[in-house]
């Protein structure tokens, strides 16, 4: 008798923000691999006689640890076991979860999504800064700034949308941004980078896209890049949830 893989998004890092299915999911599975986001309250909630199996991937090994993913995925599933693929953010936005889905698919595995709550919008509102807002921005992006094989995805078509995430961008942060300048936006368009959002050790950067493309902007990974003027908004949200705790006070 096969398994059934369950594919689960364990959120930006804030153990409640999980949702209850996931909860349900990790305690009753019988074997979790689980990514390098992973933070240890939301490994605490795996079924304790699980088996569990760290599957984070460092710089150029990307490809290795996939194929072992897939390998691992495949043999679990086979000997009839509830396999959870555990993964920070949501499994479908820059996760590789479609890829993992598709394969387990053409091998005739049951595959179930549990969503998580992306770090895309989880993280910047989290942080104060709206990704969108009337008469400030009406659209946004979301895009990766990882290379893939030395290469930055094309950054033109997103010279003119109001918000722009990225994610895994900050290693390429000033190749990022000064192709964005190239592209058309402004030097001095407001940008925020929040390390390790919705966590303890939460920390914003706010700077201009050309201290940006300068170098003069120190970051640590993992973070969520914002872009555009909704960026402006946090200090005037914050400003005003300090005078309502005032007044309450």
């Amino acid at each position: 008798m096969k398994g059934k893989v369950y594919l689960v998004g364990a959120g930006p890092g804030d153990p409640e923000l999980l949702t209850l299915k996931a909860v349900r999911v990790l305690g009753e599975a019988e074997v979790v691999l689980y990514d390098r986001l992973v933070g240890p309250e939301v490994l605490g909630l795996i079924n304790p006689l699980a088996q569990r199996v760290y599957v984070g991937k460092e710089q150029g090994e990307q490809e290795r640890v996939q194929e072992d993913i897939f390998r691992q995925l495949l043999f679990h599933a086979r000997a009839g076991r509830k396999v959870v693929r555990l993964k920070g953010g949501d499994p479908l936005v820059y996760g590789r979860g479609g890829e993992e889905w598709a394969l387990l698919a053409e091998e005739g595995i049951a595959v179930e999504l549990v969503p998580g709550l992306s770090s895309t919008l989880a993280v910047p509102g989290l942080a104060g800064i709206p990704l969108t807002m009337r008469g400030v921005a009406g659209g946004l992006a979301v895009l990766s700034g990882h290379a893939q094989g030395g290469v930055l995805p094309e950054l033109a078509p997103y010279a003119r949308i109001d918000t722009l995430v990225i994610l895994m961008g900050v290693k390429a942060r000033a190749q990022i941004a000064q192709g964005l300048i190239g592209a058309g936006r402004s030097p001095a368009e407001p940008i925020a980078f929040i390390e390790k959002g919705s966590t303890p050790q939460e920390r914003v950067v706010m700077a201009t896209l050309g201290e940006v493309a300068a170098g003069g902007v120190e970051v640590q990974s993992p973070a969520v890049w914002v872009i555009g003027q909704v960026v402006r908004l946090r200090e005037r949200l914050r400003a005003a949830g300090r005078a309502v705790a005032g007044a309450l006070g």
